[in-house]
């Protein structure tokens, strides 16, 4: 099967990440099995999801990682001119849910598998499919873990998000929190008796937005979001709840230390009357240039990546693998301003150039 049967294969599993993925994951399996690769599912703890780990070649030290997620977004309210789950094409274009966001990566990666079967490899091909990335990356440490468990250090993990083949080497991180502040419901006739959750979720949103200005004056480039605040019941009643929903994308690990630190202190600062209770909805870590990746990007450019190398403007997965040890980057076909759309689509000449760079990923991999 070609890259482009593949994708039609794949599109048509609706992996919305509100729904299972194992389908999906079944049938790539069943796939490798049949060029007689043994995969490794590691599911979720309510086995409605799995990670799969496939190695093609021999499990020695040093192979290169290709990394994608397998979940896709909503396509509710969406004015699709077609089936999302069916690829079509228009112009040169696939349409479809995932074609970009990033199917069209793991189609790439599927139908190189017989060539590289075909070649002496010297060093291992790592397939690595995940889930719940586009809910927070959720699958992902879960792959990792299995990984550092039982598989030789590789030397490189390329995650094919869509980025026109160019090589990303950093992005910001994500971090998402609710916080919810807990006062004393009590008539409005007497406030006194009561105590507010809303004056002190009110003064943390605005000292949040003074931190985020404080820091960009530095030169620092970490961003802040309040993007729900929910609280109270009517005007005539203190509130005694309120919640805020709110995330930052750090630059890097210690810029993610400092925000931590400062919203811990200014939450020690609240009155005791106020319960506050914060929970961590997802957390990304930040994808930063190190001593080494270089080194691999330009190995990445001799594939048929584009250059130059820059960093890139929405989160990965690619910073769990960095964490883990192994240099990584980012590079995969398609463009980010079709991820997420209406219509999604991928070029044909995307994966043309996917299917390029996953041969001089093979070559590389044969050469002693």
């Amino acid at each position: 099967m070609n890259t482009v049967e593949l994708l039609r294969t794949l599109v048509g599993f609706d992996t919305t990440s509100h729904r299972s993925n194992l389908g999906l994951i079944y049938w790539v399996a069943d796939y490798l099995a049949a060029q007689g690769i043994k995969a490794r599912l590691i599911p979720s703890d309510d086995g409605r999801k799995a990670n799969l780990l496939a190695i093609i070649g021999p499990e020695v030290a040093g192979g290169i990682v290709l990394s994608g997620h397998t979940d896709v977004v909503p396509v509710d309210g969406q004015a699709w001119d077609s089936d999302p789950f069916t690829l079509v094409e228009r112009d040169g274009r696939w349409h479809g849910r995932g074609a970009a966001d990033m199917k069209g990566f793991i189609a790439a990666c599927l139908a190189a598998v017989p060539a590289w079967r075909g070649l002496e490899l010297r060093r291992p091909i790592h397939l690595a499919l995940s889930y719940d990335e586009e809910v927070g990356c959720f699958g992902v440490p879960r792959l990792i873990a299995a990984m550092r468990a039982d598989v030789p250090t590789p030397a490189l993990a390329v995650i094919g998000e869509p980025t026109q083949m160019r090589v990303g080497l950093a992005h910001r991180g994500f971090f998402g929190h609710r916080i919810t502040f807990s006062g004393r419901p009590v008539h409005s006739g007497d406030p006194a008796l009561g105590v507010s959750a809303i004056e002190p979720a009110a003064q943390l949103v605005a000292q949040l937005a003074h931190f985020g200005h404080a820091l960009r004056a530095q030169g620092n480039r970490t961003t802040f979001n309040v993007g729900c605040i929910h609280g109270g019941t009517a005007i005539n009643i203190v509130p005694g709840c309120c919640e805020v929903t709110w995330e930052f994308r750090p630059t890097d690990a210690a810029s993610t230390a400092m925000v931590t630190g400062e919203v811990a202190r200014l939450l020690a600062g609240v009155s005791p009357d106020v319960a506050v209770e914060m929970t961590q909805l997802a957390g990304v870590p930040a994808l930063c240039v190190q001593e080494g990746e270089g080194a691999a990007a330009q190995t990445a450019r001799r594939w048929g990546a584009l250059w130059p190398p820059g960093e890139i403007p929405f989160g990965t997965e690619a910073g769990f693998f960095q964490q883990a040890g192994i240099p990584s980057l980012v590079c995969g076909p398609g463009a980010i301003a079709q991820a997420h759309q209406p219509n999604e689509w991928i070029a044909a000449s995307e994966l043309r150039a996917a299917d390029r760079f996953l041969a001089g990923v093979g070559a590389w991999a044969a050469k002693a």
